[in-house]
């Protein structure tokens, strides 16, 4: 695509005001015949997700999440102005979910969302004391080519529409210009979502589980383990954690439903723990059965990967299915401390049975930047 005569204006910047966020619900079937020609509903539409605000769009908004992603991981040339370059991105990203940059081709935005995060390698030439200096450590498991480890920034793009993805993916590249050289994408998609308590649900994996039971769910418990509360230019931002997994689907099916449940250590078709209880309750760790088991086994990943056991915080996992290039699961998990994951991970790495199944094909952590209006461009607080 041809870069546009001219960026977004000003004008059309301040005029992008986004509704309450929202997720749209979907109107049912008519025959073509009965009502020729009628206009979507506005029931059948997916409401806009305003991407200004304390913190960006596609954390905790919309609820429940977008159907479909694609992440977007690029490099950033070394004598590149970092704060002019995100400054655009965000008056790209308010345009294009305005529905108002012609980039678009004349698809309806909907509930697209787009996330921007820089990786550590430009958090350290804002500063190396801030979080997200750090780089992700590597784990066992691991085949990740190194065009497809760490990396300068993440566009996460999500939306009810599929087509919106590359669409958008192309006009913040070429927003970018020369100045972004893109390492690698992954599309993905969540199926429907799984009721397990009040105001929570989650989809299915591959694997047939509900995946992403355990997280923080409240306001409190967002602003606890979710959001950056400090210093002051990443008040509102927080930590994302982004790994591509292969998953082994044809030896995992061979298992019975009972040693698939035992890898897990949850039940499939409810996502209740082995030990019992509800869905989204903590599972019971010290359950035994009559001759002395535990009910919910020693490798399994909820004990391997249980918050209480790591001694961590809690992770809000947004993560997605993948089909190509295998079969495959793209883990996204946002944090306001990187140990939140690296500690879980090196947890699960010593005797989790679920990490037999996959194979981490590509991993990057960014800071997921703070909010951003037109007063405060995206990134101004970070690099000036």
């Amino acid at each position: 695509m041809s870069r546009a005569d001219s960026p977004p204006s000003r004008r059309a910047f301040l005029g992008a005001t986004g509704a309450v966020a929202a997720t749209g619900l979907t109107a049912g079937c008519e025959s073509p015949a009965s009502k020729p020609n009628r206009p979507p509903s506005p029931a059948s539409t997916p409401q806009q997700v305003s991407p200004t605000g304390r913190h960006q769009a596609g954390i905790t908004l919309p609820q429940p999440a977008q159907p479909n992603l694609l992440a977007v991981v690029a490099d950033v040339g070394d004598a590149v102005a970092v704060g002019p370059l995100l400054a655009e991105l965000g008056q790209a990203v308010h345009t294009l979910t305005a529905g108002t940059d012609p980039r678009l081709l004349g698809l309806p935005p909907g509930d697209l969302t787009v996330t921007i995060g820089v990786g550590p390698r430009l958090v350290r030439r804002a500063d190396p004391s801030l979080p997200g200096a750090a780089d992700l450590p590597r784990f066992s498991r691991e085949r990740i080519a190194p065009q497809a480890r760490g990396g300068d920034l993440l566009m996460q793009i999500c939306a009810s529409d599929p087509l919106l993805l590359s669409v958008v993916a192309t006009a913040l590249l070429e927003q970018g210009g020369h100045r972004l050289r893109e390492r690698w994408r992954q599309s993905g998609r969540r199926g429907p979502n799984i009721p397990v308590d009040k105001d929570i649900s989650a989809p299915r994996n591959l694997l047939g589980f509900v995946d992403g039971i355990m997280g923080p769910h409240t306001a409190a418990e967002h602003r606890r383990h979710l959001w950056l509360a400090g210093p002051a230019p990443v008040v509102g931002g927080t930590i994302a954690v982004v790994r591509r997994m292969e998953l082994d689907l044809p030896r995992f099916t061979a298992l019975s439903v009972a040693d698939q449940e035992a890898v897990f250590g949850r039940r499939r078709a409810t996502g209740v723990p082995l030990s019992g209880g509800t869905a989204a309750g903590d599972p019971n760790l010290g359950a035994k059965t009559p001759d002395g088991r535990y009910l919910v086994p020693a490798d399994a990943h909820v004990r391997r990967a249980n918050p209480n056991v790591v001694g961590v915080g809690l992770m809000l996992r947004r993560s997605y299915s993948t089909d190509e290039p295998t079969p495959g699961l793209l883990f996204i998990s946002f944090q306001n401390d990187l140990r939140t994951f690296t500690h879980t991970l090196a947890r699960m790495d010593d005797s989790d049975a679920l990490l037999r199944f996959t194979t981490t094909t590509a991993g990057a952590t960014f800071l997921i930047l703070p909010g951003f209006n037109q007063q405060r461009p995206l990134g101004s607080k970070m690099f000036h």
